[in-house]
């Protein structure tokens, strides 16, 4: 039975071609989806340096990030995924992977819908014989059944 769908999205142009995918799955299934974006947490990048950005100046990039990040999930929510019975937005920082993974758990998904590529092969033509690496990560970690959605079909 599916009834929470975790749909994390980089917000990239090959991430979104797995929305109807997600609205498809949540018609069928009568489905609550869980939009999630997860933010790089950029103060754990820059410990090593010895300039660094300031702590202040990192924070306000974040709060910038995940405000525009909403704003645009809003958006897709409200015109390309008008259909959906029921979603829910979800913003965090760290690891794309590992807070997918925590996601799962926390919001008790019943399946996974991802890409098998996101931003870093948006400007890609075909696909690459290997998945990029969150999708790997996801795939071979998730302790729920992922729906793949190649970006690169048609």
């Amino acid at each position: 039975m599916i009834r929470t769908i975790l749909w994390p999205t980089d917000l990239s142009k090959n991430s979104l071609k797995s929305a109807k995918h997600v609205v498809s799955l949540a018609e069928k299934y009568q489905a609550k989806i869980i939009m999630l974006y997860v933010a790089t947490d950029l103060t754990s990048m820059f410990g090593g340096y010895a300039h660094e950005p300031g702590e202040h100046h990192l924070q306000h990039f974040q709060e910038w990030e995940l405000k525009q990040a909403k704003s645009k999930m809003q958006h897709l929510c409200e015109t390309e995924l008008k259909t959906c019975p029921n979603m829910e937005i979800r913003l965090v920082q760290g690891d794309a992977a590992s807070e997918i993974l925590k996601a799962v758990q926390a919001e008790k998904a019943d399946l996974v819908v991802i890409t098998t590529h996101g931003l870093s092969h948006d400007k890609m033509e075909k696909k690459s014989p290997l998945f990029g690496s969150v999708a790997e990560k996801v795939i071979r970690t998730s302790p729920v059944p992922v729906h793949l959605v190649n970006p690169f079909g048609e």
